[in-house]
């Protein structure tokens, strides 16, 4: 069964483009343990990700994306020279995860945050609630084909 999530990217740290560019990439950096969990516990090969864009103006989500490696060790974590250097991760117990994730479609017009607060139908999605700053996030089914519908993209076609 796929599960569908919310992944938070800065434009100025690794857009959307980039990861069209790249083909894929490993989500490293993720540094709550919140968010480690789902990507360690629950985030599955071949589960649909919403690609959001966050710290712009406005915020917005620019594509979908999909899982193509289940979670491992994030090696940025244990390289001193990285901005994500945990002096607590070891090789035997690498404390972060990362996953991996591919493209699949973007969206012709980025769908923003103020017109996802629009949508009625998207009452209660986490995204949505005040305070909710978690990077990586489930996204039930029901409001990621209300998202598809928004964007013009038909599930069917993922």
């Amino acid at each position: 069964m796929v599960d569908y999530w919310l992944m938070k990217s800065e434009p100025h740290v690794y857009p959307w483009e980039q990861l069209v560019i790249d083909g894929s990439t490993h989500w490293d950096g993720v540094r709550n343990y919140q968010a480690r969990n789902f990507m360690r516990d629950s985030m599955k090969l071949g589960d649909f990700v919403l690609f959001y864009h966050s710290n712009c103006k406005p915020p917005h989500i620019a594509g979908i994306a999909k899982v193509c490696k289940e979670g491992y060790p994030d090696f940025t974590a244990q390289d001193p020279k990285s901005n994500y250097f945990d002096p607590k991760a070891t090789p035997e117990n690498p404390r972060w995860i990362m996953i991996d994730i591919k493209p699949v479609i973007p969206f012709s017009e980025p769908l923003s945050l103020p017109d996802l607060k629009q949508n009625i139908k998207l009452e209660g999605m986490p995204l949505l609630q005040k305070g909710q700053r978690l990077s990586v996030q489930p996204v039930p089914h029901n409001y990621f084909s209300e998202i598809c519908e928004m964007a013009g993209v038909t599930e069917a076609t993922l």
